[in-house]
């Protein structure tokens, strides 16, 4: 089931506060995302890509992901990053040109309004608070998803109560990276609307998740 946008809550992600914070972080967010590099690479292996299939990398960034996302769909395979941010997205395409990656389009654009062309076979959602927030970005993605596209998500989440000390570092993350506090319990509740066999897991002491799952294949026919 796609992810309906009455389910939009209220006080939610505010765009102009998140291009202002990134437009602020684009000279050292690289240095700043180096501590979840290896749950990075976590989530690239969950989505198993296969040579010459087309990723989803959903709020790509300065294009950290780009590398491993390349290594598994190889050289004929196609990414297609999302970047709302200029500021951001420039750096991405200094890294494509700067490796010379092949079959990787760029879009500038709010996730829910990227003018992506086709289905693609898998989706990554890398530190996108915001995004996850946001049922008409969601919406938007998933439509363009083949059925059984694999799809991983991770990022911020609250600890459990008791762990005050996380919960901190949690916050003080959070400030920098997210326009809304709102959701921070389960981030990946609304994308899991959309999604089958979804499995969820707490890293980090709690203070991340990394949840998959996969596209709803098409129902039989009857008669």
């Amino acid at each position: 089931m796609i992810v309906s946008s009455s389910a939009k809550p209220p006080r939610g992600p505010d765009r102009a506060a998140a291009l202002s914070q990134y437009r602020r972080r684009a000279g050292i967010y690289d240095l700043e995302l180096a501590l979840f590099e290896p749950l990075r690479r976590k989530a690239v292996d969950r989505l198993a890509l296969q040579r010459g299939e087309t990723v989803l990398d959903v709020g790509c960034g300065t294009g950290l992901s780009l590398a491993l996302l390349k290594q598994g769909v190889g050289a004929s395979g196609h990414i297609i990053g999302i970047e709302q941010s200029p500021e951001m997205i420039a750096r991405a395409r200094a890294r494509v040109a700067q490796h010379r990656y092949r079959h990787v389009r760029l879009m500038c654009a709010p996730a829910e309004e990227a003018p992506i062309v086709g289905l693609a076979d898998a989706a990554l959602f890398h530190f996108t608070h915001d995004i996850l927030r946001r049922p008409e970005a969601l919406n938007h993605v998933l439509q363009h998803l083949k059925p059984g596209a694999r799809v991983v998500a991770t990022g911020l989440q609250w600890a459990a109560v008791w762990a005050l000390p996380v919960n901190l570092a949690v916050l003080g993350a959070a400030l920098r990276s997210v326009s809304s506090l709102q959701g921070l319990r389960r981030p990946w509740s609304l994308l899991a609307q959309g999604l089958e066999a979804v499995e969820v897991q707490s890293l980090m002491l709690g203070a991340v998740f990394l949840a998959e799952g996969s596209c709803p294949m098409p129902a039989p026919a009857l008669g």
